[in-house]
């Protein structure tokens, strides 16, 4: 059983038109919808089973800047700065505090590694646009108080923070109702109408909204949802075990991570731990059809993964591509996906933690989820329109930074809809870098 999530209430009562409609209901849709309503124009949001109760609410709860993939690393800086002023400006509580991330250093090569991307940040976004530092045994050890490891240095970032998954998106959907928009749930939306070939509405279980246009903010869903309609999404999901302890006293409250768990604070006193580059990829027929895009990572990241064959193959292969909107879809019969950890991932985390720390040794997990993280072929996100379909766009592919650059993402794809002058470049996030020749390449971020 997933997390607790903060609930939003039910709400089917369909407005005839919107400006934009907003599939999905996790913070990249949210965040999407509040930066669309503050440009004036009006906004639903359609959530096919509860706010967060996907991906958005089943993460570590990150929100930085340190070791992205270069490619989002401007996006993740100005995320981070929208995280500092959401509370305040919405009055609302996502639980976001600036507690600093550190990624500790295994070994000398690892911290080599974090000396290659810090330099290549700097010269990116200059020494003012960014205050990681590599740390020093001494300073490592000092921000994890406590541990019984020595690690050589690592690499720190001040500004980074954390904030809570089970709260934030809803946080921002109550705050959305009270801006007069409409946060639908639980309400699929089924597909797409169009007319002369542009976007003219969608239609849901409960009914057609008119708009010009849609904003698919899917998750795991978004390649399915997508393809329904001829706009083809290279799209993957991998399945994370995440836990939480009970309330422990003392211990560290930078977050960190080295090569086998990642940690943080959390605001009732315990932590969210996990195992920190383990993940499992279920084979379904997609794994075949976009195998090619996917080479390159396969190569990459192949150590960190386990491989899975069973009943979601079989699930998929048997699921249509497309379907009737006057019947009931796949996202009405399945609300909300809920995969089992993996508790063996989720044992050497523990495990490790334990040992880092030996005053907490005696901490005790609370409870133990996972979910699917949406994966694009090189790691970065989609954040475009869609060429297929006007007045169609898709903010999906997060790969695991969904949450932490939600605000961002969402700022951004508001300023795309809207063809206002965007918050940071989007050449990187476009859709058609994956069928104009574009050479898909890994930049080694985390």
């Amino acid at each position: 059983m997933g997390p607790q999530v903060v609930e939003v209430s039910e709400d089917r009562d369909l407005p005839e038109r919107v400006d934009v409609v907003v599939i999905g209901g996790g913070i990249i849709g949210v965040s999407t919808a509040l930066y669309l309503a503050a440009k004036g124009l009006s906004v639903a949001v359609c959530e096919k089973g509860a706010i967060a109760g996907e991906q958005s609410s089943r993460n570590w709860g990150w929100c930085r800047a340190t070791h992205r993939d270069l490619r989002e690393l401007e996006l993740s800086i100005e995320s981070l700065k929208l995280w500092r002023e959401l509370d305040r400006t919405l009055g609302i509580d996502t639980g976001f505090r600036q507690c600093g991330i550190l990624y500790a250093a295994d070994d000398p090569k690892s911290l080599a590694d974090h000396e290659s991307w810090l330099a290549r940040a700097v010269s990116l976004v200059g020494r003012e646009g960014i205050d990681s530092r590599i740390t020093s045994r001494d300073e490592t050890a000092a921000l994890m108080p406590g541990v019984a490891h020595a690690f050589p240095g690592g690499i720190y970032t001040a500004s980074d923070g954390r904030a809570e998954p089970q709260r934030a998106a809803p946080a921002i959907a109550h705050a959305l109702r009270a801006k007069g928009v409409k946060v639908l749930t639980p309400c699929a939306v089924r597909g797409i109408e169009t007319s002369a070939g542009a976007v003219s509405g969608v239609v849901t279980e409960h009914g057609m909204i008119r708009c010009s246009s849609v904003v698919v903010a899917g998750g795991a869903w978004t390649r399915l949802f997508a393809g329904s309609v001829g706009v083809d999404v290279p799209q993957l999901s991998v399945r994370s075990s995440v836990m939480r302890t009970e309330p422990v006293d003392g211990g560290p409250e930078v977050s960190a991570c080295n090569q086998t768990v990642g940690y943080r604070k959390r605001l009732d006193g315990g932590y969210t731990i996990a195992n920190a580059f383990r993940s499992v990829a279920e084979i379904t027929p997609d794994s075949f059809r976009l195998f090619r895009h996917y080479l390159p990572a396969l190569k990459s990241q192949f150590r960190s993964m386990d491989f899975a064959f069973g009943e979601r193959f079989f699930e998929a292969l048997r699921q249509p591509r497309t379907w009737r909107l006057d019947q009931p879809t796949v996202f009405e019969t399945v609300r909300t996906l809920d995969p089992a950890p993996t508790q063996t991932f989720n044992d050497v985390a523990i495990n490790a933690f334990r040992a880092l720390f030996p005053a907490l040794g005696d901490v005790k997990v609370a409870q133990a989820w996972a979910g699917y993280i949406d994966v694009t072929p090189d790691a970065v996100p989609v954040i475009s329109a869609t060429q297929q379909v006007p007045g169609m766009f898709i903010a999906t592919g997060f790969s695991g930074h969904g949450f932490g650059i939600g605000p961002g993402a969402g700022k951004l794809m508001a300023d795309i809809v809207a063809n206002d002058k965007p918050l940071v470049d989007p050449q990187a996030f476009r859709l058609s870098r994956f069928s104009d020749g574009t050479k898909i390449e890994l930049d080694g971020g985390f």
